[in-house]
């Protein structure tokens, strides 16, 4: 599967920004998914990630309560609203893919988009 993000940019702190991440070549809704991020200098991090059928999705303690992910399967997308952005949350968000379980963990992701930049400022 082939994986788009899309939807990064500058914002003020406090604003939203809502990531895109469009998926073609297989049927979407064989994998779970999930965001991940990285700031410059830090290893990349865990945001979110939800599962085949959106029944489950869960989120990093640093994201949790402003951040919602969702999916739309006859899409083929899959989105990040974030909402009360902080100078923190800059980085460069990816987008990933498993056919495995639903995972936090980056390295059972076998299907990467290629980023998209968010920039807060404070």
């Amino acid at each position: 599967v082939q994986l788009q993000a899309s939807g990064g940019g500058l914002v003020q702190a406090g604003g939203s920004l809502r990531l895109s991440c469009a998926a073609s070549g297989r049927t979407f809704s064989n994998y779970a998914m999930g965001w991940f991020r990285q700031a410059p200098g830090k290893e990349r991090e865990f945001v979110a990630a939800i599962n085949r059928l959106s029944s489950i999705s869960w989120y990093s303690d640093p994201v949790k309560g402003r951040f919602t992910i969702s999916r739309n399967n006859d899409k083929n997308t899959m989105y990040l609203q974030m909402n009360s952005l902080k100078p923190e949350d800059t980085a460069v968000y990816f987008c990933a893919a498993t056919d495995r379980r639903t995972s936090g963990v980056d390295g059972e992701y076998e299907y990467w988009g290629q980023g998209t930049q968010v920039t807060v400022s404070s």
